[in-house]
Protein backbone atom coordinates (compact mmCIF):
# COMPACT_ATOMS: atom_id res chain seq x y z
CA UNK A 1 0.00 0.00 0.00
CA UNK A 2 1.73 3.29 -1.50
CA UNK A 3 0.57 5.68 1.31
CA UNK A 4 1.84 9.23 1.45
CA UNK A 5 1.53 11.59 4.30
CA UNK A 6 2.91 14.96 5.57
CA UNK A 7 3.22 15.35 9.32
CA UNK A 8 2.62 17.79 11.27
CA UNK A 9 1.97 17.38 14.83
CA UNK A 10 0.32 19.23 18.08
CA UNK A 11 1.04 18.63 21.80
CA UNK A 12 -1.85 17.74 24.54
CA UNK A 13 -2.88 20.61 26.70
CA UNK A 14 -1.50 20.93 30.53
CA UNK A 15 -3.66 21.26 33.60
CA UNK A 16 -3.17 23.33 36.58
CA UNK A 17 -3.55 22.17 39.65
CA UNK A 18 -7.06 23.11 41.39
CA UNK A 19 -6.78 25.60 44.40
CA UNK A 20 -9.63 27.36 45.87
CA UNK A 21 -9.66 31.17 46.69
CA UNK A 22 -10.77 32.07 50.19
CA UNK A 23 -11.96 35.14 50.86
CA UNK A 24 -9.42 35.69 53.79
CA UNK A 25 -7.06 35.80 50.81
CA UNK A 26 -8.69 37.96 48.52
CA UNK A 27 -9.34 40.35 51.42
CA UNK A 28 -5.47 40.36 52.03
CA UNK A 29 -4.80 41.31 48.74
CA UNK A 30 -7.11 43.89 48.23
CA UNK A 31 -6.23 45.51 52.10
CA UNK A 32 -2.21 45.77 50.41
CA UNK A 33 -3.10 46.67 47.19
CA UNK A 34 -1.06 49.51 46.11
CA UNK A 35 1.44 51.57 43.87
CA UNK A 36 3.26 47.98 43.34
CA UNK A 37 -0.11 46.65 42.04
CA UNK A 38 0.72 48.79 38.31
CA UNK A 39 4.30 46.80 38.72
CA UNK A 40 5.13 45.27 35.59
CA UNK A 41 1.51 45.60 34.51
CA UNK A 42 1.10 45.79 30.44
CA UNK A 43 -0.23 49.31 28.63
CA UNK A 44 -0.49 50.31 25.24
CA UNK A 45 -3.11 50.92 22.59
CA UNK A 46 -5.53 54.02 22.80
CA UNK A 47 -4.78 56.20 25.30
CA UNK A 48 -7.89 56.41 28.13
CA UNK A 49 -10.10 54.59 26.10
CA UNK A 50 -14.09 54.18 26.33
CA UNK A 51 -14.79 53.57 30.23
CA UNK A 52 -16.61 52.03 31.38
CA UNK A 53 -16.49 49.24 29.06
CA UNK A 54 -19.41 47.31 29.48
CA UNK A 55 -18.83 43.71 27.27
CA UNK A 56 -21.76 40.86 26.84
CA UNK A 57 -20.65 37.51 27.78
CA UNK A 58 -22.77 33.84 28.65
CA UNK A 59 -22.90 35.17 32.34
CA UNK A 60 -24.29 38.35 31.79
CA UNK A 61 -22.85 42.12 31.35
CA UNK A 62 -19.45 42.71 32.53
CA UNK A 63 -18.25 45.98 33.43
CA UNK A 64 -14.67 47.17 33.23
CA UNK A 65 -14.60 50.42 35.64
CA UNK A 66 -11.31 51.70 34.26
CA UNK A 67 -8.59 50.87 31.80
CA UNK A 68 -6.81 48.30 33.00
CA UNK A 69 -3.42 47.87 34.00
CA UNK A 70 -2.43 43.98 35.24
CA UNK A 71 -4.10 41.65 33.21
CA UNK A 72 -4.81 38.19 33.62
CA UNK A 73 -5.83 35.80 30.56
CA UNK A 74 -6.60 32.06 30.72
CA UNK A 75 -8.73 31.60 27.36
CA UNK A 76 -7.14 29.81 24.48
CA UNK A 77 -5.55 32.30 22.84
CA UNK A 78 -6.21 35.24 25.13
CA UNK A 79 -2.78 36.24 25.99
CA UNK A 80 -1.72 36.22 22.39
CA UNK A 81 -4.87 38.14 21.48
CA UNK A 82 -4.13 41.22 24.27
CA UNK A 83 -0.48 41.16 22.96
CA UNK A 84 -1.58 41.95 19.43
CA UNK A 85 -4.15 44.88 20.81
CA UNK A 86 -0.65 46.60 22.50
CA UNK A 87 -1.38 44.80 26.14
CA UNK A 88 1.62 42.62 27.64
CA UNK A 89 -0.66 39.73 30.50
CA UNK A 90 1.08 39.77 33.92
CA UNK A 91 -0.04 36.16 33.91
CA UNK A 92 -1.19 33.90 31.57
CA UNK A 93 -2.26 30.75 30.49
CA UNK A 94 0.16 28.23 28.18
CA UNK A 95 -1.97 26.18 26.54
CA UNK A 96 -0.43 24.03 23.88
CA UNK A 97 3.03 24.43 25.80
CA UNK A 98 5.51 26.43 23.91
CA UNK A 99 7.39 27.15 26.79
CA UNK A 100 9.08 30.62 27.66
CA UNK A 101 6.13 33.06 27.72
CA UNK A 102 3.52 30.88 26.72
CA UNK A 103 3.20 31.98 23.14
CA UNK A 104 3.84 30.84 19.81
CA UNK A 105 6.49 32.06 17.61
CA UNK A 106 3.63 34.75 15.95
CA UNK A 107 3.78 36.48 19.50
CA UNK A 108 7.59 36.28 20.02
CA UNK A 109 9.18 39.37 21.38
CA UNK A 110 5.83 40.98 22.40
CA UNK A 111 6.79 40.82 26.46
CA UNK A 112 9.13 43.11 28.09
CA UNK A 113 8.44 40.86 30.82
CA UNK A 114 8.02 37.31 30.89
CA UNK A 115 4.33 36.86 32.30
CA UNK A 116 3.65 34.15 35.53
CA UNK A 117 1.88 30.95 33.98
CA UNK A 118 -1.22 29.64 35.27
CA UNK A 119 -2.50 26.52 34.87
CA UNK A 120 -5.01 25.68 32.11
CA UNK A 121 -8.24 23.37 32.34
CA UNK A 122 -7.98 24.27 36.57
CA UNK A 123 -6.68 27.73 36.65
CA UNK A 124 -4.61 28.03 39.61
CA UNK A 125 -6.53 30.52 41.38
CA UNK A 126 -4.69 31.42 44.11
CA UNK A 127 -1.71 32.25 42.16
CA UNK A 128 -3.98 34.42 40.08
CA UNK A 129 -4.87 36.34 43.05
CA UNK A 130 -1.80 36.97 43.90
CA UNK A 131 -0.92 38.84 40.52
CA UNK A 132 -3.88 41.56 41.96
CA UNK A 133 -5.18 41.50 38.55
CA UNK A 134 -7.79 44.27 37.23
CA UNK A 135 -9.49 42.09 34.54
CA UNK A 136 -9.03 38.47 33.78
CA UNK A 137 -9.54 37.44 30.45
CA UNK A 138 -11.43 33.95 29.89
CA UNK A 139 -13.23 34.38 26.53
CA UNK A 140 -12.35 30.86 24.74
CA UNK A 141 -12.34 28.28 27.91
CA UNK A 142 -14.99 25.92 29.00
CA UNK A 143 -17.59 28.08 29.52
CA UNK A 144 -18.20 26.88 32.95
CA UNK A 145 -20.33 28.83 35.59
CA UNK A 146 -18.28 27.45 39.08
CA UNK A 147 -14.80 28.77 36.83
CA UNK A 148 -16.17 31.72 35.98
CA UNK A 149 -17.97 32.86 39.60
CA UNK A 150 -14.46 31.88 41.40
CA UNK A 151 -12.33 34.17 38.95
CA UNK A 152 -15.54 36.99 39.34
CA UNK A 153 -14.31 37.00 42.70
CA UNK A 154 -11.21 38.12 42.09
CA UNK A 155 -11.61 40.31 39.44
CA UNK A 156 -14.03 40.92 37.16
CA UNK A 157 -14.04 38.62 34.39
CA UNK A 158 -14.68 38.66 30.47
CA UNK A 159 -16.13 34.98 29.92
CA UNK A 160 -17.00 32.97 26.88
CA UNK A 161 -19.55 34.99 24.90
CA UNK A 162 -23.26 33.18 24.66
CA UNK A 163 -23.13 29.72 22.74
CA UNK A 164 -19.38 29.69 22.55
CA UNK A 165 -18.98 26.74 25.47
CA UNK A 166 -15.81 24.06 25.27
CA UNK A 167 -13.94 26.29 23.56
CA UNK A 168 -15.87 27.64 20.84
CA UNK A 169 -15.21 31.47 20.67
CA UNK A 170 -14.21 32.22 16.75
CA UNK A 171 -10.87 34.30 16.87
CA UNK A 172 -13.01 37.39 15.39
CA UNK A 173 -15.36 37.20 18.60
CA UNK A 174 -12.55 37.04 21.39
CA UNK A 175 -10.63 40.00 19.56
CA UNK A 176 -13.61 42.01 19.76
CA UNK A 177 -14.10 41.62 23.49
CA UNK A 178 -10.90 41.68 24.47
CA UNK A 179 -10.43 44.58 22.65
CA UNK A 180 -13.47 46.29 24.00
CA UNK A 181 -12.65 45.30 27.10
CA UNK A 182 -8.84 46.88 27.42
CA UNK A 183 -10.49 50.10 25.82
CA UNK A 184 -9.38 49.77 22.22
CA UNK A 185 -12.11 48.77 20.67
CA UNK A 186 -11.19 50.63 16.72
CA UNK A 187 -7.78 48.72 17.31
CA UNK A 188 -9.69 45.38 17.55
CA UNK A 189 -12.23 45.94 14.47
CA UNK A 190 -8.82 46.98 12.45
CA UNK A 191 -6.88 43.68 13.63
CA UNK A 192 -9.95 41.79 12.29
CA UNK A 193 -10.85 43.33 9.07
CA UNK A 194 -6.90 43.13 8.32
CA UNK A 195 -7.45 39.37 8.88
CA UNK A 196 -10.35 38.93 7.42
CA UNK A 197 -9.01 39.87 3.97
CA UNK A 198 -5.41 37.69 4.09
CA UNK A 199 -8.38 34.92 4.68
CA UNK A 200 -9.57 36.66 1.28
CA UNK A 201 -6.36 36.87 -0.17
CA UNK A 202 -5.63 33.05 0.88
CA UNK A 203 -9.14 31.55 -0.75
CA UNK A 204 -8.29 33.69 -4.08
CA UNK A 205 -4.93 31.97 -4.35
CA UNK A 206 -6.21 28.57 -3.47
CA UNK A 207 -9.72 28.31 -6.05
CA UNK A 208 -9.12 24.45 -5.74
CA UNK A 209 -10.12 24.67 -2.07
CA UNK A 210 -14.04 25.81 -3.20
CA UNK A 211 -16.51 23.24 -2.02
CA UNK A 212 -13.91 20.50 -1.50
CA UNK A 213 -14.95 18.40 1.57
CA UNK A 214 -12.29 18.22 4.47
CA UNK A 215 -11.83 16.36 7.80
CA UNK A 216 -9.70 17.96 10.61
CA UNK A 217 -9.19 15.64 13.20
CA UNK A 218 -7.14 14.18 16.01
CA UNK A 219 -6.39 10.83 17.82
CA UNK A 220 -5.40 11.06 21.70
CA UNK A 221 -4.75 8.02 24.10
CA UNK A 222 -8.38 7.82 24.07
CA UNK A 223 -9.14 7.11 20.75
CA UNK A 224 -9.99 9.11 17.02
CA UNK A 225 -12.40 12.21 16.93
CA UNK A 226 -12.87 14.30 14.31
CA UNK A 227 -13.72 18.23 14.51
CA UNK A 228 -17.69 19.88 14.14
CA UNK A 229 -18.22 23.66 12.59
CA UNK A 230 -17.83 25.95 15.36
CA UNK A 231 -14.20 24.55 16.37
CA UNK A 232 -11.64 26.98 15.20
CA UNK A 233 -10.43 24.34 13.14
CA UNK A 234 -13.18 23.78 11.08
CA UNK A 235 -13.57 27.37 10.87
CA UNK A 236 -10.63 28.20 9.80
CA UNK A 237 -10.52 25.90 6.39
CA UNK A 238 -13.88 27.04 5.66
CA UNK A 239 -12.82 30.39 5.41
CA UNK A 240 -10.49 29.29 2.74
CA UNK A 241 -13.77 27.49 0.61
CA UNK A 242 -13.42 23.88 2.21
CA UNK A 243 -16.77 22.36 3.34
CA UNK A 244 -16.47 20.42 6.71
CA UNK A 245 -17.56 16.57 6.04
CA UNK A 246 -20.96 16.13 5.97
CA UNK A 247 -20.75 12.90 7.30
CA UNK A 248 -18.86 14.24 10.71
CA UNK A 249 -21.41 16.85 10.88
CA UNK A 250 -24.57 14.71 10.18
CA UNK A 251 -22.86 13.28 14.22
CA UNK A 252 -22.73 16.65 15.32
CA UNK A 253 -23.80 17.43 19.04
CA UNK A 254 -23.05 20.32 21.65
CA UNK A 255 -19.29 19.57 21.76
CA UNK A 256 -16.51 20.67 19.74
CA UNK A 257 -15.74 17.51 18.50
CA UNK A 258 -17.12 13.78 17.69
CA UNK A 259 -15.55 10.41 18.79
CA UNK A 260 -14.98 8.16 15.71
CA UNK A 261 -14.24 4.39 16.47
CA UNK A 262 -11.61 2.53 14.97
CA UNK A 263 -14.13 0.17 13.20
CA UNK A 264 -15.94 3.53 11.79
CA UNK A 265 -12.25 5.33 10.67
CA UNK A 266 -13.53 5.97 6.90
CA UNK A 267 -15.68 8.29 8.59
CA UNK A 268 -12.56 10.43 7.92
CA UNK A 269 -12.65 10.20 4.76
CA UNK A 270 -12.85 13.63 3.08
CA UNK A 271 -11.30 15.44 -0.25
CA UNK A 272 -8.68 16.11 2.43
CA UNK A 273 -7.98 14.76 5.92
CA UNK A 274 -5.92 16.81 8.23
CA UNK A 275 -5.43 14.56 11.92
CA UNK A 276 -3.31 16.01 14.48
CA UNK A 277 -1.98 13.73 17.59
CA UNK A 278 -2.93 14.75 20.83
CA UNK A 279 -0.22 13.67 24.13
CA UNK A 280 0.79 9.93 21.37
CA UNK A 281 3.90 9.94 19.21
CA UNK A 282 2.46 10.70 15.34
CA UNK A 283 2.98 7.31 14.37
CA UNK A 284 0.00 5.82 15.98
CA UNK A 285 -1.60 7.74 13.47
CA UNK A 286 0.29 7.38 10.43
CA UNK A 287 1.12 3.99 10.56
CA UNK A 288 -2.05 2.63 11.86
CA UNK A 289 -2.94 0.11 8.97
CA UNK A 290 -7.05 1.06 9.70
CA UNK A 291 -5.79 4.83 9.11
CA UNK A 292 -4.03 4.18 6.11
CA UNK A 293 -7.02 2.34 4.53
CA UNK A 294 -9.06 5.28 4.49
CA UNK A 295 -9.40 6.15 1.16
CA UNK A 296 -8.25 9.73 1.23
CA UNK A 297 -5.03 8.22 3.28
CA UNK A 298 -4.82 5.60 0.74
CA UNK A 299 -4.32 8.60 -1.94
CA UNK A 300 -2.10 10.39 -0.73
CA UNK A 301 -4.74 13.14 0.17
CA UNK A 302 -3.65 13.09 4.09
CA UNK A 303 -1.81 15.62 6.91
CA UNK A 304 -0.70 14.25 10.19
CA UNK A 305 0.65 17.12 12.07
CA UNK A 306 4.49 16.36 13.72
CA UNK A 307 5.39 16.45 17.25
CA UNK A 308 6.46 20.09 18.61
CA UNK A 309 5.99 21.80 14.61
CA UNK A 310 4.55 24.79 15.27
CA UNK A 311 2.74 24.22 12.20
CA UNK A 312 0.02 22.12 13.86
CA UNK A 313 0.38 24.43 16.64
CA UNK A 314 -0.55 28.17 14.64
CA UNK A 315 -3.31 25.97 13.20
CA UNK A 316 -5.15 24.74 16.95
CA UNK A 317 -4.62 27.97 18.36
CA UNK A 318 -6.68 30.10 16.43
CA UNK A 319 -6.11 33.60 17.74
CA UNK A 320 -6.16 36.82 15.58
CA UNK A 321 -2.05 36.35 15.56
CA UNK A 322 -1.74 33.34 14.77
CA UNK A 323 -3.96 32.06 11.89
CA UNK A 324 -2.21 34.60 9.97
CA UNK A 325 0.90 32.11 10.87
CA UNK A 326 -1.00 29.51 9.55
CA UNK A 327 -2.27 31.12 6.25
CA UNK A 328 1.25 31.83 5.15
CA UNK A 329 2.74 28.18 6.76
CA UNK A 330 -0.20 25.61 6.71
CA UNK A 331 -1.93 26.62 3.55
CA UNK A 332 0.92 25.57 1.25
CA UNK A 333 0.84 22.41 2.69
CA UNK A 334 -2.95 21.90 2.58
CA UNK A 335 -2.19 22.39 -1.25
CA UNK A 336 -0.06 19.95 -1.61
CA UNK A 337 -1.47 16.99 0.33
CA UNK A 338 -4.83 18.05 -1.97
CA UNK A 339 -3.01 17.20 -4.64
CA UNK A 340 -1.61 14.19 -3.42
CA UNK A 341 1.75 15.45 -3.19
CA UNK A 342 2.22 14.99 0.30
Amino acid sequence: MNTRHTNRRIRGLRTGSAVAVSAALLAGLTACAGEDADAGSGGGGESGGAFPAKVATKFGEVTVEKKPKRVVALGWGDAETALALGVQPVGASDWLEFGGDGVGPWAKGEYDKSPQLIGTLEPEYEKIAELQPDVILDTKSSGDRKRYDTLSKIAPTVGVPKGSDQYLTPWEKQTEMIAKALGVKEKGAELVADTEKKFDAAAKKHPEFKDKTITVGSRTSEGYGAYVRGAGRVDFVERLGFKNSPAVEKKAGKDFSITVSRENLDLLDADLTVMAPIGIPPKKISDDPLYRAVPSVKDGRSVVFKDGDMLGKAFATDSVLSVVYALDEVVPVFADALDGDS
